[in-house]
Order: C-alpha cells, then structure tokens, then sequence
C-alpha cells in the first residue's frame, strides 16, 4: 500500500511558521502533532478501500495524509483561505502518489451542502471544538449517503453524544444523533498530542449510519419536541411541553396519545418515544 509522510511536532509547527499562522480559539483549532493519534483515528474509523471520506477542518494535513492511503478519496473542507491553499502542496509533498485521490474545498463546513456531485461514504474529522455538535449534526442531514463517522471532539461532548437514555448527560446532542446514527464512545485522547495543547482532553465518538425511527412525523418536528423537552429538562413534561403543545393540558393529552406518562422526564426516553410524541399531536 502507498504511504503518506505524516506530520510530527516539528513539522507542524514549521507549516505553521511559513503560513504566519498561530491557532486561534476563534476558529477552534487544534493541530495534531503525534502520528500515533492519527493512525489510531484511521484504525478507530474502519475505512473501506471504496470509501469517499468527508474531513472537516483538516488544518495543516495531519490527519489527511494518514486518511489518504485507506480510501478511494478524499474531500476536505477548511474555512481557513490559508489553510486550504496550502493543503494540496502539502499532499503532493508528502504523498505524492496519492494527490489524486484528494481535493479541497475552502468554505464553512455548517453551509456545505454539497460537494460537486461527490457523495461522501464517510466521515473522519477533528472537529472543531466550538462547532462540532453543529456541524456534525448539519452533515448527517446533508450528506444521508455518509455510512460511518468517526470524529474527535472535547471529551464532555463525546460523553454526551454517546449518553444513553436515562444518564445525566443525555441530552439535546445525544437524542438528535441518535436520530442518524448508533453512537459510541470509541476512546479518549490526550491533550498533549496537539498544538497548541487545549485545557481539555478530547474523545473519538463512532457513529453507524441507520435508519431514522418509523414516523409520519418530520424531522423538524421530531427536533422541535427533543429542543422543547430539555429547554427545562427538570420538569416533567406535561410541564415542559406546555409551550410546544399549545398548554398543559394539550401536552397531556399528546403524551398520553402517545404513550407516554406526562410526569416522565425528557431524558428518560429513546429518539423513538420523541418520535411519537411529535406523530401523536399531529
């Protein structure tokens, strides 16, 4: 199999220095400066030699240039102008046989909609610690064609992804994920493997594309029920869902259409009970 060059410490820190570049919090960035991490990442992700992997916020290409020899191709969004300009050499310096398996696109991942007819197999990305949730859940939608995902995000936000009905962290995230996708915990990260190290560790969280629960009801409205249920994820949801369903007592009335006890809180039910809880006031 051909082989990328990957990027250590002092690499990074030298594209970094040619491009005047210094992270920022703005945009949420983190490089990776330990090849061991990436390769763990593409092992974590089990690509298939067919895959078209979808990589957001590839930075200076560390994570690239592991991902390019286990996939047909590979798209690669970044919404920093210097950033992206530079990727592309940087492939063709460090795995020169492989460019042609990769392209770049300079634009917001939380827009793309898109990508000149390519339909993505895969997901593989260190997310962007302020946007991650956001743009993972956007690109689900996006691109249905996405079978497996495999991201990094900050450790509290893969635990929340991951959180199964009745934890204390299930929440709006893990219930709008598991809409798409069976989530898991896939592992930790330290923070010592990135530039500049962030003041949290991070998580890789796998996610196996399925089919959304049987529902006449639309997304939208799936969604509407999960945002409203947890807006006051201490009250029950007669209570809760007072505002969505017009009053308390036409919450009631939709929770026990659906079945579901109106006292019960948000965080006890599955994406299917939500799901008949949005059918039922329809």
């Amino acid at each position: 199999m051909t082989s990328s060059q990957l990027l250590g410490p002092a690499e990074v820190r030298a594209l970094a220095a040619e491009l005047r570049i210094r992270p920022t919090k703005q945009l949420g960035q983190n490089f990776v400066i330990d090849p061991n991490t990436v390769r763990r990442i593409v092992r974590t992700a089990e690509l298939r030699d067919d895959d078209v992997v979808l990589e957001v916020g590839p930075g200076l290409g560390s994570l690239t240039l592991a991902l390019l020899p286990f996939c047909a191709s590979l798209v690669a969004v970044e919404i920093d102008p210097a950033l992206a300009g530079r990727l592309p050499r940087t492939v063709n310096e460090r795995a020169p046989d492989l460019a042609h398996r990769f392209s770049v696109v300079n634009a917001d991942a939380l827009r793309v909609i898109e990508l000149d007819g390519v339909a993505p197999t895969a997901l593989v990305a260190n997310l962007p610690y302020n946007v991650a949730v956001p743009v993972l859940l956007h690109l689900l939608e996006a691109f249905p064609s996405i079978r497996r995902t495999l991201v990094m995000v900050q450790s509290e936000v893969a635990d929340r992804l991951a959180a199964p009905p009745g934890s204390r962290t299930y929440g709006v995230p893990s219930v709008k994920a598991q809409w798409y996708a069976s989530v898991t915990r896939a592992g930790a990260v330290g923070r010592a493997v990135f530039w500049p190290a962030p003041n949290v560790d991070s998580g890789l969280v796998a996610l196996d594309r399925r089919e959304p629960p049987g529902t006449s009801a639309t997304r939208e409205d799936v969604f509407a029920v999960v945002d409203a249920a947890f807006a006051q994820r201490r009250k029950g949801l007669r209570a809760a869902l007072a505002n969505w369903a017009g009053s308390a007592p036409a919450a009631e009335d939709t929770l026990r259409a659906a079945g579901v006890d109106p006292l019960t809180r948000g965080e006890a039910l599955t994406v299917a009970d939500f799901a008949r809880i949005a059918e039922a006031r329809r």
